[in-house]
């Protein structure tokens, strides 16, 4: 019999973002209830070096809390030819499109990006009904305030309307029933006959479950570029996505919910060092990067016959669902 306590939570990470996931796992542990046993799988592919897998481990885990590192590069190696990326994008990001295949004991999962700080008690997110539905996810923030990316996801990506195009860092996966429809062969199928340059993967999760998704409460994946003044207190969970991060910049809507966690975490002073070496010309370079992913959304939205192929070839693929 399944342990109805149970939350099963991934992550995936490097070592570079092991700080943040440290400052994610004390801001979740803070909010937790006592009578539920969280189970954290962190996914990498040899990334995450032995002394911080220890170091998160003994910060980290306690009586209500197992945290593992899974090293997945045996997975990865075999189809890492692949799979594409941009820019400052790793192969990490489509990790957690492998989840139900690795792991099919669950039929139902929480995955959330190493970028944010947790109000809430998020059994409360993973235990939100998706009945026949694929994902639960939060409309995306980024995607609300900015004109040219709203042409993208509804020319490119496919979606009815911008409203419905979902943030994949923050999702709770219907594992038993992306294993019925071969969703993994689903994603290979349509990523050798379409590439999404602007979101990746999270493009491909918009496209292939588009209309069978269950929309969730924003407050579970605020965005500081999309601030909102809660006032009936904080929002439980900020994802500190795009440029506005608190370990680089002043400013930040709701950084002190991030300090607040982070001054608790081993990685403190990692962080402040961080900050400290964030220089005006890595704002820049960050600033510019966020322009040119606007421009490439712009340019792509108006290519109307390569368009019209995709949304075709995105047909096919849900065609093929059982």
């Amino acid at each position: 019999m399944k342990n109805q306590n149970l939350i099963p939570v991934f992550f995936s990470c490097d070592d570079n973002y092991v700080p943040f996931l440290s400052v994610a796992l004390e801001s979740i542990n803070k909010n937790a209830a006592k009578d539920n046993i969280y189970h954290f799988y962190v996914l990498h592919s040899g990334t995450i070096s032995l002394v911080n897998q220890n170091r998160i481990i003994k910060a980290h885990k306690n009586e209500t809390t197992e945290i593992e590192f899974v090293d997945i590069t045996e997975h990865v190696e075999r189809i890492s030819e692949r799979l594409h990326t941009r820019d400052y994008y790793s192969k990490s990001t489509y990790y957690r499109l492998f989840i139900p295949n690795l792991y099919p004991e669950f039929d139902k999962v929480l995955y959330l990006d190493s970028d944010i700080v947790v109000g809430g008690d998020i059994s409360n997110l993973y235990h939100v009904e998706l009945g026949n539905n694929l994902v639960g996810a939060i409309t995306d923030g980024a995607v609300s305030q900015v004109k040219p990316f709203q042409d993208y996801v509804e020319k490119r990506v496919g979606v009815a309307h911008h409203s419905k195009y979902f943030n994949a860092g923050i999702l709770l996966m219907n594992t038993k029933r992306l294993r019925e429809i071969n969703f993994e062969e689903l994603f290979f199928s349509l990523l050798k006959k379409v590439t999404f340059t602007v979101a990746q993967d999270q493009d491909y999760l918009n496209a292939i479950c588009r209309d069978k998704v269950t929309y969730i409460d924003k407050a579970w994946n605020q965005m500081p570029i999309d601030y909102q003044d809660y006032k009936d207190g904080k929002p439980y969970l900020v994802h500190f996505n795009l440029s506005f991060k608190p370990w680089q910049i002043d400013g930040v809507p709701y950084e002190e919910m991030f300090w607040e966690s982070a001054k608790k975490s081993p990685y403190y002073q990692d962080i402040l060092k961080i900050k400290a070496n964030y220089s005006p010309e890595l704002q820049k370079k960050s600033a510019k990067e966020t322009e040119e992913l606007i421009k490439r959304a712009l340019e792509e939205s108006l290519e109307l016959e390569k368009n019209f192929m995709i949304d075709s070839e995105i047909k096919s693929v849900h065609a093929l669902m059982k």
